[in-house]
């Protein structure tokens, strides 16, 4: 690997760092991928290696400027203030707290109640239906939060830190089969979101990671 460029650890799959390569692809930063198998050998999460990393056993973690950093909302602000151009907050105070309040309804009132280690609580045979019960209640309030916030997108006109949580985060609704026809304000953000390249590329469908049958 090319000394003192950024390495994500990362997987294909996991919508945290979905996130953080389409910040990293947005502000044209070029960094290395290590693949971290949430699923393989019980997980490479749970390495010694790279609890060493991320001591929470989570993706994704980004070496960058002699630090590493996870929890991909403080990797995307870091990147925000390190290479501010184009910028995923807005300069104005009042439509700035409104992408991260956006970001964080999705980050921590949504994500994190239907992420792996949760479904892995409640049962096999309940995953689905819980998975769907969460997604439907948080974009429930989403949709109504957008209404008063969207323009092209989640926050007017610009891409924005809270575009980057949306699209991922519908990708998993979409996963868990969530009916997402009572929800068009977030239907029609998704798909303006998902026409610009740094969403494409960061797609998971085009990680080096994806397995051959989800590849596109």
């Amino acid at each position: 690997m090319h000394a003192g460029k950024p390495i994500l650890y990362s997987y294909f799959r996991s919508s945290c760092s979905w996130r953080v390569r389409i910040a990293l692809a947005l502000k044209n930063i070029s960094y290395e991928t290590v693949p971290i198998n949430l699923i393989k050998d019980g997980g490479q999460q749970f390495s010694k290696e790279f609890q060493a990393l991320n001591p929470m056993k989570q993706v994704p973690a980004l070496k960058i400027d002699g630090i590493t950093i996870s929890q991909s909302l403080a990797i995307i602000e870091y990147l925000e203030e390190t290479h501010p151009t184009p910028r995923l907050l807005p300069q104005d105070p009042k439509k700035r707290a409104l992408v991260r309040m956006i970001s964080d309804v999705i980050t921590s009132g949504i994500q994190p109640l239907q992420n792996l280690s949760i479904l892995k609580q409640v049962g096999q045979e309940n995953q689905l239906a819980w998975a769907q019960k969460v997604i439907s209640s948080g974009f429930n309030a989403l949709e109504q939060i957008l209404q008063s916030t969207a323009g092209k997108y989640c926050v007017g006109d610009e891409v924005s830190m809270a575009d980057l949580c949306l699209v991922p985060q519908v990708a998993n609704a979409e996963r868990y089969k969530v009916d997402l026809t009572p929800y068009p304000t977030i239907n029609h953000i998704n798909k303006s979101l998902l026409a610009l390249e740094a969403f494409q590329v960061s797609h998971p469908c085009r990680q080096q990671d994806t397995p051959p049958e989800l590849r596109a």
